[in-house]
């Protein structure tokens, strides 16, 4: 969120409070699926089922250290950028977030043709990092890596900031986003592979797609090394 200054008002922060605290219950809705964001105002909210899907690079403090600040500005950037625009390219995309490394983005599946959708996502995405990745040693930069996660569950979707600044943003407050960031953080290291599929992400996927991965006992999860077949064609040709 970009800031705009403006003074604190201690009279005006209480009455914001009151009007929040006094807001009526009934304003928290159950939604089959998830709204569109202009619906929320700062005293309603929405109980809602989604899929969420996070992409955390791994090792960037060390990866910092390896490389001029230039340098690090381009790789970052190439990555942020791309991870955006295959989040984002899935018409089911609800939210899109960045934090420092971390892509992450929430998504409407209230069918499992949806879910599915979110898997093939993934894939393109560990698809991505490979495409950098080729680009990467013919500069001969250091490689990344990264861990991915997709989980689906309920969450509360309500909307949070400074009341009529402008400076607001969407909040997801419950399991999805934070299961999700948890199994994230287990992707790719320790022994797993770089996708993480939580339990109940992994029982709504189609047969085909739950072939493809193994059961992750270490983290009561499930995984695989997934790519986008077109992605890689262009990968292994380039190496």
């Amino acid at each position: 969120m970009q800031a705009n200054y403006r003074t604190y008002d201690f009279q005006k922060s209480r009455d914001r409070i009151d009007e929040i605290l006094d807001s009526s219950d009934n304003n928290y809705e159950d939604k089959k699926e998830i709204p569109n964001r202009d619906n929320l105002t700062f005293t309603n909210g929405y109980y809602v089922y989604g899929s969420a899907i996070f992409v955390d690079m791994r090792g960037s403090k060390d990866y910092a250290n390896n490389h001029t600040r230039p340098v690090l500005a381009k790789v970052y950037r190439s990555y942020i950028s791309e991870l955006v625009a295959i989040l984002n390219s899935l018409d089911k995309v609800r939210e899109l977030y960045i934090e420092g490394d971390c892509v992450w983005a929430v998504y409407n599946t209230p069918k499992k043709s949806d879910i599915d959708d979110v898997f093939s996502i993934a894939a393109k995405a560990n698809s991505l990092i490979d495409t950098i990745n080729v680009k990467l040693r013919k500069k001969k930069y250091t490689q990344i890596k990264a861990g991915i996660a997709l989980h689906y569950g309920e969450t509360l979707m309500i909307k949070a900031g400074y009341k009529g600044s402008n400076i607001n943003e969407i909040t997801w407050i419950g399991n999805l986003v934070s299961d999700t960031a948890y199994l994230c953080s287990k992707a790719n290291r320790y022994n797993s592979k770089k996708i993480l599929y939580s339990n109940v992400f992994y029982s709504n996927l189609k047969e085909k797609n739950q072939k493809m991965l193994n059961k992750n006992k270490a983290h009561d999860c499930y995984e695989g090394n997934i790519i986008n077949t077109e992605m890689n064609d262009w990968v292994k040709e380039n190496e």
